[in-house]
């Protein structure tokens, strides 16, 4: 059976290795290279088991263990156009390339769709594992466009961006220019937007949500699990029977493995 195991999620870095035991692929590799291999180890993962690695942008809390990663473990590396040309000077030596439909990678076929983010070209992805299960991750969202939406519908697990409380954000340290970047359409998607999305999801076959991306300054995974679960259960649908639902920790992460 298929398992998530979400490594890295916030601000200070992101990575998920999605597969089976003994072969899956990264999406994102965030943080330190010995924190992503110690993490994959906590998680009863080798380091051989990871096949390639697919970035969803060039943002360092993305990439910053890839050169040091891919120098370890020489694999292939999969981005957007956009992300290969802003990430291509620093990983001379790596073999990049295009995401195209229907990458075949362990007994998987990965896709990508383009997200709206203050990046060169932003891509989000969808694993169909070998046992016909789907899962979608999707953030660092300024808003779910129609493409992004399509692609979410109809996933088992999906792993998506709840990244602030908007009154926390709003009233909180952060300088103005950051809170309307945040806020923008190229920006971070909230709980409240996030939440809205659910029920339309499950009503579409999801029993599984991962809420990521968590801002640890802005958010709260009590507040990002309460707008979720109040808006799902609004929708007649039954936590723990019908779908579960739950947060990824911003902060001092914790090795698990979710089988879907």
């Amino acid at each position: 059976m298929a398992r998530l195991c979400p490594l890295f999620s916030g601000s200070k870095g992101n990575s998920y290795y999605i597969g089976s035991k003994s072969a899956g692929v990264l999406i994102d590799a965030g943080r330190s290279a010995k924190q992503l291999v110690n993490m994959l180890v906590a998680c009863e993962i080798n380091l051989t088991a990871v096949q390639a690695i697919f970035i969803t942008h060039e943002h360092t809390d993305h990439i910053s263990a890839l050169r040091v990663f891919l120098k370890r473990h020489r694999v292939p590396v999969f981005a957007s156009r956009g992300t290969i040309r802003e990430i291509s000077e620093t990983l001379e030596d790596a073999t990049l390339y295009e995401m195209e439909p229907d990458v075949q990678i362990a007994d998987m076929t990965i896709n990508a769709f383009h997200t709206s983010h203050d990046c060169a070209e932003g891509l989000g992805y969808t694993v169909q594992t070998a046992d016909h299960r789907k899962c979608t991750l999707a953030t660092d969202l300024g808003f779910v466009s129609e493409e992004v939406e399509e692609s979410l519908l109809g996933s088992d697990f999906v792993v998506l961006e709840s990244n602030h409380d908007v009154a926390m954000l709003r009233n909180g340290p952060y300088p103005y220019p950051l809170k309307r970047r945040i806020l923008s359409d190229r920006g971070h998607l909230s709980n409240d937007a996030c939440a809205a999305l659910l029920p339309k999801l499950a009503k579409s076959g999801t029993t599984r949500f991962l809420l990521a991306h968590l801002s640890q300054d802005n958010n709260t995974r009590s507040a990002a699990l309460e707008a979720s679960l109040q808006t799902l259960i609004s929708g007649g649908f039954i936590h723990g029977e019908d779908f579960i639902v739950d947060a990824a920790k911003p902060v001092n992460n914790e090795a698990r493995s979710i089988i879907f």
